[in-house]
């Protein structure tokens, strides 16, 4: 049975924080938004899939909490400027960023099968959009004096996933830039993580084979399927007071099938 967040044990945690998440419409970053709500922020959500982020918007406002949508095109460098903006003027200010959004494009297709189309547009998204992103809001987070970034990066980066190179090579790109960026951004007071959940249950990996799926919930430490709530306490935690100086890091969220 998969992990449930108690709301009440995170409320006001993160009260009055302003945290722009990235691929927020559905799946992880939907489930981030929600416990990110509940958990006192006001939150802004960014996808580039519209129409379901006007819904997830709109399904958030109807329960009392302060969320924003706004559409982005990570593969466009203007697209994530106006992104940044304009997260930073709805709340008056920016706390926190969660760069959530990526692609996998290249599963099921060997090293030798892959496209160098397809291995640029991951790149382009998964590690250009996140250091573009990160950057854009470097300005509103150094002003909160309490800024906070989490990179969601993947422990396919730390087993090497076969069959997914593009995916798990911007995956690892993204782990080393959190090192950099900590270095770089923290005379700024603002903190940069990663957190690196294992196969998660959300409509993304719906299209990861059965064998997949065995195979994790096999050799975890704890035998089971990860659910998104299991990934959720990571981020309030790493965006939240009780991580001001901690920095750097990678977490593997993904019960103990790979051991950092």
């Amino acid at each position: 049975m998969g992990a449930t967040l108690d709301s009440s044990n995170i409320s006001n945690l993160l009260q009055g924080r302003r945290v722009l998440v990235t691929g927020a419409a559905r799946g992880l970053g939907y489930e981030f938004a929600v416990r990110l709500c509940e958990a006192g922020a006001k939150v802004v959500m960014a996808d580039i899939l519209a129409d379901t982020l006007k819904k997830s918007v709109e399904t958030l406002q109807a329960r009392g909490f302060s969320v924003h949508g706004i559409e982005v095109d990570l593969a466009d460098p203007a697209s994530i400027e106006r992104c940044a903006a304009e997260a930073a003027q709805v709340f008056s200010g920016l706390d926190g960023l969660v760069n959530n959004a990526a692609i996998t494009n290249s599963g099921g297709r060997s090293a030798h099968e892959l496209d160098i189309e397809v291995w640029d547009r991951v790149m382009q998204v998964n590690v250009r959009g996140t250091w573009l992103m990160s950057v854009a809001c470097h300005a509103a987070l150094k002003a909160s004096g309490r800024g906070a970034i989490v990179n969601l990066a993947s422990d396919t980066a730390l087993w090497g996933a076969p069959n997914l190179l593009a995916y798990v090579a911007s995956k690892g790109a993204v782990i080393s830039m959190t090192r950099s960026l900590a270095r770089e951004f923290g005379v700024d007071n603002i903190t940069v993580n990663a957190i690196a959940p294992g196969l998660t249950l959300v409509e993304a990996t719906e299209y990861v084979p059965e064998s997949r799926h065995r195979l994790y919930h096999d050799q975890r430490a704890i035998s089971r399927e990860q659910v998104p709530d299991d990934v959720s306490g990571s981020v309030l935690f790493a965006l939240s007071d009780l991580a001001r100086f901690v920095t750097g890091q990678l977490l593997p969220v993904n019960g103990g099938f790979v051991m950092n």
